[in-house]
């Protein structure tokens, strides 16, 4: 199969809803932007950069858990299913489940068009034998009911596994995350499997390098939200007022990153009503939150959106975790 019968649906309308809600989040305070934001091209780009760095272990940690385990995991799920994976712009993971689950269909999602579909042609290259139905669309508030209501996933035939690696799921409060599972299990259905990477509660110091690398990258990706504010909807942030901060918080369970305000400033956005928004020295943009379980706890939140265990890998410092779950 040639890169030419991959099938390319796009359900998402960027630059209004991407307007409309970065106007909404500075009107409030204090300001927090959802993280799905941080990824036009550019900041997927630096994401897959991030993913290369000594202090980022999440990603070849998972890698590794994968790789070993991919065989018990297809005795576990079978092969000829159609292998659905929010998130799947870059692709990188899923090699190793294409090699030994040999599924009928692969359905990555991103909110980055662009990148969705460099990352899905050279996938198809890579596997030709691949049925390919690349979506672009806002998984994170589309969920379920945007798929079913446009036909795609129901015309896509055969038994269903969820992939969510790279512990996004941490980027979502319990709550969302719950309500993010649950939206999942309409997409695989009963019987349906969920393969998920979840980052372990661990040593603080650890897991604040990992947002706070040496070279500066997270620091880039982080401010790269503003370029983007800049360049779609007229703003004018000055790049160099603002300040990368990466922090664990204990009682919450989860790193925070923020965007500081080195000094007192007005930004505006002339796109969208010339509207005004006036920062304090110190005042700061919370842009993402990465949300860091036991295995315990994810178990009984996914519990909560009808999933039952069904296996789990870690590594051997135990730094992450690979679950299988199955809706029932």
């Amino acid at each position: 199969m040639s890169a030419t019968n991959i099938h390319f649906h796009d359900l998402h309308s960027v630059t209004s809803d991407f307007g409309e809600a970065i106007v909404q989040s500075l009107g409030h305070k204090p300001v927090t932007i959802a993280p799905k934001y941080f990824y036009d091209s550019k900041g997927s780009q630096l994401f897959d950069a991030i993913t290369q760095l000594d202090e980022y272990y999440q990603t070849r940690t998972e890698t590794a858990i994968l790789s070993a385990n991919v065989a018990e995991l297809a005795s576990l799920v079978g092969t000829g299913s159609v292998l659905i994976e929010p998130g799947g712009g870059s692709c990188e993971k899923i090699h190793i489940l294409l090699d030994g689950l040999k599924p009928k269909a692969y359905v990555p999602m991103d909110i980055s068009k662009a990148h969705l579909r460099l990352a899905t042609t050279e996938l198809a290259a890579t596997f030709p034998w691949l049925e390919i139905h690349a979506i672009c669309i806002d998984y994170s508030s589309d969920t379920g009911s945007n798929l079913e209501s446009n036909m795609v996933l129901p015309a896509i035939k055969g038994h269903r596994m969820a992939f969510f690696p790279g512990s996004s799921i941490g980027n979502f409060t319990p709550k969302e995350a719950v309500d993010f599972l649950a939206g999942m299990a309409q997409w695989i259905g009963s019987g349906g499997y969920l393969l998920i990477g979840v980052d372990l509660k661990k040593d603080i110091s650890r897991l604040e390098a990992a947002y706070n690398d040496a070279a500066g990258i997270t620091a880039q990706f982080n401010l790269n939200l503003l370029t983007r504010i800049n360049r779609e909807l007229g703003a004018n942030f000055n790049l160099e007022a603002w300040q990368h901060k990466a922090l664990y918080n204990q009682e919450e369970g989860r790193i925070e990153m923020h965007l500081i305000s080195q000094c007192e400033q007005t930004v505006t956005i002339d796109n969208i009503d010339k509207t005004d928004f006036h920062f304090a020295c110190g005042e700061g943009i919370h842009t993402e939150n990465s949300y860091k379980y036991s295995n315990e706890e994810f178990i009984r939140l996914a519990g909560q959106a009808g999933f039952a265990p069904e296996a789990l890998w870690m590594d051997d410092k135990q730094l992450f975790a690979v679950h299988l779950f199955r809706f029932i």
